[in-house]
């Protein structure tokens, strides 16, 4: 609605005459729609103490405004949605990571036992009884052994966000020297090299850290070919990160699976090729993620993996502390 002169329209008189005192006066005015998505959700008014004629450039203008009040209305209320959502799956997390921790943790004990007596079966009756016997109760050992690993590992996984500590300056250096000595008797074993380029020092949580490294390069002597491995570990700096890269002269993967590596459970070979829970590279992300990092992996199979991740330079925003018993 525009009025060059609103003393000419009866209803708007008023505000050209003024009110008590006389401290309106408007004798022009033009009124454009505030819409969100073609729908009106308000009006801006602007009025002037003098006639004049509104030209279309004016009326473009003002609806520009209109148009940008109703873009930052509606991106305010997404913005107060977004946040909401947020809030509520945090909330979800949370809970899902107790329930994790919790059910994991308490499902130990009932397991504990079920394996003892099934070992003690097997060890006081194998032989004594049928073929089938001995047969089933194998299979209740393995069971049981599989099942204790699985609980072990989701543990773990668990505990990246329960039981992680303060981060603090560390020697990556000091941390390899520690996951080899720990890897020691698999290095030997499998008569694997492992060579490293100058590592830095950075602000992350030693012991998930020296974990990030076991699983990766334990992966790199696990995933072999017929040669002895050959792992190398190396870091750059790029911008506000460092990139750690380990790299294994193995059997190699598939680009297509690349990414369902990092998901928990899921395996690329059966347990009788390559043992283990299909936990351990879901174990890493988490570690890289919580560190402010990212992980993938570039490989080819039968031409060895190289796997990445970085770790910033600054300190990430910690998230809110959460401690189970």
């Amino acid at each position: 609605m525009v009025f060059a002169d609103m003393a000419s329209d009866p209803n708007y008189a008023a505000l050209a005459r003024g009110g008590v005192g006389r401290s309106w006066g408007f004798r022009s005015s033009a009124g454009i729609p505030i819409a969100i998505k073609d729908k009106p959700v308000g009006v801006i008014y602007v009025y002037g103490r003098s006639v004049r004629e509104f030209t279309s450039q004016d009326i473009e203008l003002l609806s520009t405004i209109g148009g940008q009040i109703g873009f930052a209305v509606e991106n305010a209320r997404l913005f107060q949605e977004l946040s909401k959502k947020a809030e509520e799956l945090a909330h979800s997390n949370a809970e899902l990571q107790h329930f994790l921790y919790v059910g994991s943790h308490d499902l130990q004990e009932p397991l504990r036992m079920v394996a003892s007596y099934v070992q003690l079966l097997a060890r006081r009756y194998k032989g004594k009884l049928d073929a089938d016997a001995d047969e089933f109760i194998a299979f209740a050992v393995d069971g049981a052994t599989r099942m204790k690993a699985l609980i072990n590992a989701l543990l773990a996984y668990s505990r990246v966000e329960t039981k992680g500590k303060e981060f603090e300056s560390t020697d990556c250096e000091a941390i390899l020297d520690s996951t080899l000595s720990t890897l020691q008797a698999a290095i030997e074993e499998s008569q694997a090299v492992v060579s490293r380029d100058p590592l830095p020092t950075v602000m992350a949580d030693p012991t998930q850290l020296d974990q990030l490294f076991q699983n990766l390069i334990g992966n790199g002597i696990k995933f072999r070919g017929v040669e002895p491995p050959r792992i190398h570990v190396s870091s750059e700096r790029n911008g506000k990160e460092w990139i750690f890269s380990v790299r294994d002269h193995g059997i190699g993967i598939d680009p297509q699976y690349a990414d369902r590596i990092f998901v928990m459970f899921q395996r690329l070979h059966t347990k009788g090729e390559y043992p283990g829970t299909g936990i351990g590279l879901a174990v890493c992300k988490k570690i890289v993620e919580r560190h402010g990092g990212r992980i993938w992996v570039e490989s080819q199979p039968g031409q060895g993996a190289i796997f990445y991740f970085t770790v910033p330079q600054v300190k990430p925003k910690r998230e809110e502390e959460r401690v189970w018993a």
